[in-house]
């Protein structure tokens, strides 16, 4: 005899685990969009940045399924996209949304991560440098997003009920966190800091090397404050 499964079971499986896999089977989608756009956009920009400067190196490299970099001068922009859907806090403020409210299946979201390393340390190897994370893009399943992000990646794109993605809001988003990594300028770190170096450090790749190496190292960093310079 057939078991009758619960109607609540099934329910609860079609508005969360249903749901959860059409929004990440979207976010798949678009980030096979934002590849094409990087590639699309570094064969331009190194077209047309080599008219005046052929030093300037622009490059699309593409390391996995889910995490492509563009190199731009001595910057990489990692974009990574994670492998779950995510559901915020309450106290968030996309619940205060009227596209949300109408629907809280709309609430679930993947993620693609944006960090901006120095392109040395990733040539290099060297393991000990840190990255940033600049930016965090959210999509639905129906193509509505917003970014989590440093300056005006943080106010530009936050408009969830009424932006969905598209090739020319991904363009968007790639110009505005360029112009962003261009003006993050690498400083010198403090003496003391830097000042001590062991023999092994010397011996293994050179000191340069082996020295941890950050565009904000030693210096105050407000992460979360959004007003750096």
């Amino acid at each position: 005899m057939k078991k009758t499964i619960d109607k609540e079971l099934l329910d609860f499986i079609k508005t969360r685990s249903c749901t959860k896999r059409d929004a990440y089977e979207n976010v798949i989608e678009q980030f096979e969009v934002l590849k094409q756009v990087l590639k699309d956009f570094s064969e331009a920009l190194h077209e047309d940045i080599h008219k005046f400067d052929e030093r300037i190196r622009v490059k699309y490299i593409e390391k996995s399924k889910a995490e492509v970099h563009l190199v731009i001068a001595g910057d990489v922009l990692v974009f990574h996209m994670h492998s779950n859907i995510f559901l915020f806090d309450k106290n968030h403020h996309i619940w205060q949304s009227s596209y949300v409210q109408k629907d809280e299946k709309n609430a679930f979201v993947g993620s693609i991560n944006v960090y901006n390393f120095l392109n040395d340390s990733i040539q290099f190897n060297r393991q000990e440098d840190l990255g940033y994370m600049i930016a965090r893009i959210f999509i639905n399943k129906e193509d509505h997003f917003f970014v989590e992000g440093k300056k005006e990646l943080g106010y530009k794109f936050n408009d969830f009920t009424n932006s969905k993605m598209t090739k020319t809001k991904w363009r968007e988003i790639v110009t505005t966190c360029i112009m962003h990594i261009l003006d993050f300028n690498l400083l010198v770190p403090p003496y003391r800091q830097v000042s001590l170096v062991t023999v092994a450090e010397v011996n293994a790749k050179g000191a340069d090397l082996q020295v941890k190496t950050g565009k904000r190292l030693g210096f105050q960093f407000n992460d979360d404050s959004d007003k750096t310079t």
